[in-house]
């Protein structure tokens, strides 16, 4: 049977997966930004992953060693916002999802970072940006 096969309930399995974990509202303190005040001072960063995994092996086995361990991911993901300062959140989102995909389940990943207080001309709600990377997604 091939990688991509169907299996049974229809689910995909190996490459190419569509199982995903999602973590949303991650939120820490962080002194990224252009400016010197926003390194100063810092501000709150909230942060959206997606990582997408085959699961039918963890599901079948009930195993989180076969899987993601979303707490871990959590924790690390808050540690790449309070690390060193980067300029740019597109910088940030890109550390994030390469600690995502040091995860050898992940094959892909998603990552939003949300800066609700960024310096902006005009009133906004949010300032965001995503970026998605992968290892070996269709």
């Amino acid at each position: 049977m091939a990688a991509n096969a169907v299996v049974d309930a229809g689910r995909r399995t190996g490459e190419g997966s569509r199982d995903r974990i999602s973590l949303t509202g991650i939120t820490a303190f962080g002194h990224h930004g252009v400016f010197d005040f926003e390194r100063e001072q810092g501000q709150r960063f909230v942060v959206d992953v997606s990582c997408t995994l085959d699961l039918s092996s963890a599901a079948s086995a009930d195993d989180l060693g076969q899987t993601v361990d979303y707490g871990a991911l959590a924790q690390a993901v808050a540690a790449d916002i309070e690390r060193d300062p980067l300029n740019l959140i597109e910088a940030l989102a890109d550390r994030i999802a390469v600690t995502c995909l040091r995860y050898d389940a992940v094959q892909c990943v998603e990552v939003t970072v949300h800066k609700p207080q960024a310096p902006m001309p005009v009133d906004v709600a949010d300032v965001a940006v995503t970026v998605m990377r992968s290892k070996r997604c269709e």
